[in-house]
């Protein structure tokens, strides 16, 4: 059977912000450190194809938040060579402020979004503060008049996008989160976002706080695994040891940018 073609993935890091333990886990002591949040962009590039994953937040944004803003998630895949005005492909893991922002930077993109997402984000758990909080209700809205404007592809569960890249179905974190499997010169490694945040939420049982269905989160970690060629082909949405456990592609990239489709260093 013929191999699809290899896809580079990268990682982008736009945003920072220190966290106690009980914002990273659930049942954490309050007054426990824990790591700090990085916040992500991925890209996916093959010879033939190029996909951006998620669009992070804009710099009023993080101080609305309270993050601080490293750069745009714009300028670093600019860094990458890619013009985010003509990027046709953008993969949405889920609909929160910190994975949908800039979107308009994006101007010749489509979307694609889990049904289950969109219906989440525009139903009645956002009459409930819990649940809304992490939900940007102008950013909601405009992916609405994107919908509208045709640009929006919806996929109802588990869909392969081309040859060696394909969209899992998750929940647990947001109820239509979705997940990226990629295949690379490795092996199937997982885009996993928001359906591990941090390598200890999945290695160590501890579930991230800001969930919809923890059931669901806790076997979206099963699912992750069997996605993967190898554990250590699962790249989590925030966990800055992503930044220490891969190369940057180039020197002037360190701190900024990691090459993912490679066996991360121990640590």
């Amino acid at each position: 059977m013929t191999q699809p073609e290899p896809f580079e993935v990268y990682a982008i890091r736009y945003a920072t912000m220190a966290r106690t333990g009980a914002e990273n886990f659930i049942g954490a002591d309050p007054h426990e450190a824990a790591s700090r949040l990085d916040y992500y962009v991925w890209l996916a590039r093959s010879p033939s194809h190029t996909f951006v994953i998620d669009s992070g937040f804009n710099e009023p944004m993080a101080r609305k938040r309270g993050r601080e803003f490293l750069r745009s998630p714009v300028e670093g895949l600019s860094l990458l060579g890619v013009d985010a005005n003509e990027v046709s492909d953008l993969i949405v893991t889920h609909l929160h402020y910190d994975h949908i922002g800039n979107f308009d930077l994006f101007p010749s993109a489509h979307f694609h979004l889990q049904d289950d997402e969109m219906a989440f984000a525009t139903g009645r758990y956002m009459a409930q503060p819990f649940f809304a909080r992490s939900f940007e209700p102008d950013e909601i809205v405009a992916m609405v008049r994107n919908v509208y404007a045709g640009r929006v592809e919806f996929h109802d569960g588990d869909a392969e996008l081309v040859d060696g890249l394909s969209l899992h179905h998750i929940g647990g974190h947001t109820k239509g989160l979705q997940v990226v499997r990629v295949w690379t010169r490795v092996g199937w490694l997982v885009l996993a976002s928001d359906a591990c945040h941090l390598h200890a939420n999945m290695n160590e049982g501890r579930p991230f706080p800001v969930v919809f269905d923890v059931g669901r989160m806790v076997d979206g970690w099963q699912r992750l695994r069997e996605l993967a060629d190898d554990p250590r082909l699962i790249v989590p949405g925030h966990d800055p040891l992503v930044m220490a456990q891969y190369e940057a592609p180039s020197k002037d990239l360190e701190g900024i940018v990691v090459r993912l489709d490679a066996l991360p260093r121990a640590g």
